[in-house]
């Protein structure tokens, strides 16, 4: 294990590092036509067209405890986070809830996903089968699906996670990765077909061996190929067709570490029943590059006007070994017979063209918003770790400390507008600080674009209040770094709401506490972008935000 550590600290630096600087940033807002990755946190994902509706839907789950569906008009903004099932407190699917995957078949919409009694080694496959057309409705819940041993697949029935669905000469199959006994903890990919969306109708049938290439082994490392090399794993298999062809990339190596990666398969046969009818590719389909490390369990989607294909895929947040993930989006391509071109990852800030066929308006109205009740409001996309973050019905809280944390991180938690707004306007928002005289910052998000997961990922300005040391700042970021431009010492009390507003008008701003004007700044650095609220290592609640343009 030491030698893949060694390589592992060979890598160039990346933000997990502290003081890391990827060379600087540009003083300037972000185009209204770019985003930056990531997009979001989490493990897995799962993205989908709504046939019935422009829109995307995500099928992430939640603390590892129920499974929730976002939905957005943007593929970059995973939008509002619906939660559709929840896991009882006890029994054998009571945990570990893990890689829902939504499919719509036949007018229903289904939810393939695997979870336990809280042992890993009891992990089963489950179905949601939707009572109507609706990805939002009620659910019934199906199974375990019979991804075991013997004709009956109950010979036992065995480890199964990651089910996806093929779909092939109008014929369903269902592919998941699985032990190849009980309590071996080895990982294969296995195929079976399918009875209806909610059974399996015969034997299981490995699809290939998961040690076919060094690169597919949990400790293999390219510099040092004579060491131990761990054991070969396949699993997260993805589903992807064109021009005819059909393929399957696959996740293997080890998930915790940094050289996770995709490897494919090709369906080469007339029978995906037979493992002589695929074909592995000899080496990987995409892999981690720089700072953007243990990248895998991908999915694909087109974007709205069918134009694009876009690679949605989890990538480490550091290089320590562990699961903690956020969410990378970027288009990629075809070949000219049909061979999915992933290109290489993007690096961690890097700005890409927003998907084709979807619009973001710019808002000149006055908004108002309680915060309350929703998880996030409709028009506002959380940027952070998904259990830091909680609707209640006195506003909306960031900075929450889970009871039960998942893989979790801190990163300056953030909710931000969708759509672009007028540079000169007023926003006002109450933050509840939580009766906490300890706090850290706590405010208001202003002229900000290329919001992403980090610390001081976005650019614009910041206005917040930070009671531990009685202190109101001003100040910019640029996508990576803090930049303080101003600050006013005065007594905050934390046991009291406290009303903060800013004023922007060109290059003037001025911030007021409680309706007292504190702090007057000049600056001309950003011009444009949207507002938001963010707090950095602490929990406040947001509540009755108000902007309006000064034009009316």
């Amino acid at each position: 294990m030491a030698s893949i550590f060694q390589w592992n600290q060979s890598l160039p630096l990346d933000a997990a590092v502290p003081g890391f600087k990827s060379g600087g940033r540009s003083n300037a807002p972000l185009a209204e036509n770019l985003f930056v990755n990531p997009i979001g946190e989490g493990a897995d994902p799962w993205v989908i067209r709504d046939p019935n509706s422009p829109r995307y839907l995500w099928c992430l789950s939640e603390g590892n405890r129920a499974i929730a569906v976002h939905t957005s008009n943007q593929l970059e903004s995973m939008g509002q986070k619906h939660i559709i099932w929840e896991a009882p407190s006890t029994g054998p699917y009571s945990k570990e809830v893990w890689a829902p995957e939504l499919h719509f078949i036949d007018g229903r919409w289904y939810i393939y996903f695997a979870a336990s009694d809280g042992d890993n080694a009891n992990h089963l496959s489950y179905v949601l089968e939707s009572k109507t057309n609706d990805p939002l409705g009620q659910y019934s819940l199906h199974g375990p699906l019979a991804t075991g041993e013997g004709q009956d697949g109950r010979s036992p029935n065995l480890w199964a996670i990651d089910v996806t669905v093929l779909e092939h000469n109008a014929k369903q199959y269902a592919i998941w990765s699985g032990w190849d006994a009980v309590g071996t903890d080895q990982q294969y990919l296995y195929i079976a077909p399918m009875k209806s969306p909610t059974k399996l109708a015969g034997p299981r049938v490995r699809l290939c061996s998961n040690d076919d290439y060094p690169w597919e082994f949990t400790k293999y490392t390219p510099d040092s190929p004579t060491h131990d090399q761990g054991r070969g794993l396949n699993e997260a298999p993805q589903v992807f067709q064109s021009q005819g062809r059909t393929f399957v990339t696959f996740s293997c190596g080890a998930s915790w570490l940094p050289t996770y990666k995709l490897g494919i398969l090709e369906l080469i046969g007339d029978d995906p029943l037979e493992p002589n009818a695929w074909k592995k590719r000899a080496t990987p389909v995409f892999k981690g590059k720089d700072a953007t490390i243990g990248v895998g369990h991908s999915c694909f989607v087109a974007s709205l006007n069918g134009s694009e294909q876009w690679h949605v895929y989890h990538a480490k947040r550091d290089r320590d070994a562990g699961w903690r993930r956020t969410i990378f989006l970027q288009p990629m391509k075809t070949g000219k017979k049909g061979f999915p071109l992933l290109g290489q990852a993007l690096a961690k800030g890097s700005a890409t063209l927003r998907p084709q066929g979807q619009q973001a308006f710019r808002v000149h109205q006055t908004i108002k918003e309680s915060l309350q009740g929703e998880s996030p409001p409709g028009k506002f996309n959380y940027f952070g770790h998904h259990q830091y973050a909680k609707p209640t019905s006195h506003g909306f809280a960031l900075g929450v400390i889970p009871d039960q944390p998942v893989n979790e991180f801190r990163s300056g938690e953030k909710l931000v507008f969708d759509n672009p707004l007028p540079a000169d306007l007023k926003i006002a928002v109450t933050i509840d600080l939580l009766d906490r005289n300890n706090a850290r910052d706590a405010g208001l998000l202003f002229r900000t674009t290329g919001p992403s997961i980090g610390y001081d990922a976005q650019r614009g300005y910041f206005a917040g209040l930070i009671p531990s040391t009685n202190l109101i700042i001003f100040g910019r970021t640029d996508g990576e770094t803090w930049t303080e431009l101003a600050r006013q010492h005065h007594d905050i009390d934390a046991s009291r709401k406290q009303r903060l507003s800013v004023t922007c008008k060109g290059d003037q701003f001025t911030v007021s506490l409680n309706g007292t004007a504190m702090l007057s700044v000049q600056d001309a650095t950003y011009d444009r972008g949207t507002i938001g609220m963010r707090v950095v290592n602490t929990h406040a609640v947001f509540s009755d935000l108000e902007c309006s343009p000064l034009s009316e």
